[in-house]
């Protein structure tokens, strides 16, 4: 029995040294930096998704191209990326892995612009796909190839709320189906939201003024409105009496980021947009007139 002792306890010295040693290789792993430390990290994915990005430039082959108003692209979190590049909207697929974002084949409608927007786009197009390193720093991403001769400059685009926005009409709403303005009719309609109780604009033709009462998701227009008595072309003219029409009584309204829409009890509406600040957005006052005569009652 003596002579087994030890055996024994080296035995146990050696399973405790054993274990010590596994020990140690466990602490090294987690405080080193090299390989299988624990440092190497995935990045998180950029928070890039539920973010309404305004486009501010481009760049292709070293060359910078600033973008035009309208230029916009939403990153959404079932892996698409849509947007307008200001002439014609687009989409795609994309993957967001930490600071990559992969952009897919893209696809984009067939409107004709002028040629300036017509040569963004193209550069857009080419400066908008495959992998690009994405760097968020406040209000501002910037995606960039690998080589960084190809990058997008985006800044993040606030909501607007309905009074003091210069809404641009672009549009009309029938049931569930809306319609681009008729042909000829111009882009001069437009409607402001007064913090003054009225709303201002242009309907396609004369501006106008009234009282708009405003309540919860209610507008109502009272009063007989207020107009210019100028003639315009036809197709302007017949704009003008469709939406002096829809344009009378409670009207239920959505905003939608920079969208508005306003439609009747019938379901039958408008739908406006945004215009950039630059554009002519107004302050919380309404003011709609463009310098034009002012209006007498119509």
């Amino acid at each position: 029995m003596q002579t087994q002792t030890p055996r024994t306890l080296a035995s146990a010295a050696s399973a405790a040294a054993l274990v010590l040693l596994l020990a140690a290789c466990g602490t090294e792993g987690g405080t080193g930096s090299g390989p299988g430390s624990g440092s190497d990290t995935v990045s998180p994915d950029l928070p890039v998704a539920g973010t309404h990005w305004t486009i501010g430039a481009v760049t292709v082959d070293g060359r910078r191209s600033a973008a035009p108003d309208g230029a916009r692209v939403e990153f959404t979190k079932d892996g698409r990326v849509r947007g307008n590049s200001g002439c014609n909207t687009f989409g795609a697929t994309v993957a967001v892995r930490g600071e990559t974002l992969t952009v897919g084949p893209q696809e984009i409608t067939a409107i004709g612009c002028p040629a300036d927007r017509q040569r963004f786009e193209t550069e857009l197009m080419k400066a908008l796909t495959g992998p690009l390193k994405g760097k968020l720093a406040g209000e501002a991403l910037t995606l960039a190839s690998a080589d960084g001769r190809a990058g997008v400059e985006l800044a993040a685009e606030a909501d607007v709320p309905l009074r003091g926005t210069t809404w641009k009409i672009d549009g009309l709403v029938s049931g569930n189906t809306a319609s681009s303005l008729p042909a000829g009719s111009g882009d001069k309609a437009r409607l402001v939201f007064g913090a003054d109780g009225r709303v201002t604009g242009n309907l396609g033709c004369n501006n106008f003024s009234a009282a708009a009462r405003v309540e919860g998701k209610t507008v109502t227009i009272e009063g007989p409105a207020a107009t210019t008595r100028m003639m315009c072309t036809s197709p302007q003219m017949r704009l003008e009496t469709k939406l002096y029409e829809l344009l009378d009584g409670p009207l239920t309204y959505r905003l939608d980021h920079r969208t508005l829409t306003l439609v009747n009890a019938e379901g039958e509406g408008l739908g406006a947009k945004a215009a950039d600040a630059k554009a002519g957005a107004t302050g919380g006052t309404s003011d709609g007139t463009d310098g034009q005569a002012p209006p007498a009652s119509r």
